[in-house]
């Protein structure tokens, strides 16, 4: 291929590297990633700040930490925080001794 070529090839033309790179794009982590991979990260963090704006405080933006707090929230009737859940294990506790 001359130079000529190489120029004028779609990888080359701004804004257009879909026969080099198909799905593939700059990931959250600063590599080459496949779409799918950032997409779930994105998906994660979503889900993180939907349970933060909740008022609840799950332990990490995991998505198992995150349902955790979710089913811990529904069950207990208030916002998951390690502040909320001490207080109500002591409070059921204090019902079981009572």
């Amino acid at each position: 291929m001359n130079l000529h070529q190489k120029q004028t090839h779609p990888e080359y033309v701004e804004g257009c590297f879909g026969c080099k790179v198909g799905t593939l794009k700059l990931s959250f982590d600063g590599k080459i990633d496949h779409i799918d991979k950032q997409r779930a990260w994105d998906r994660e963090l979503d889900s993180y700040r939907s349970a933060i704006a909740q008022g609840m405080e799950p332990e990490s933006t995991r998505t198992r930490d995150i349902q955790a707090a979710e089913r811990w929230s529904q069950k207990h009737g208030v916002a998951y925080s390690e502040e909320t859940a001490t207080a109500v294990q002591k409070h059921e506790l204090l019902e079981k001794v009572a």
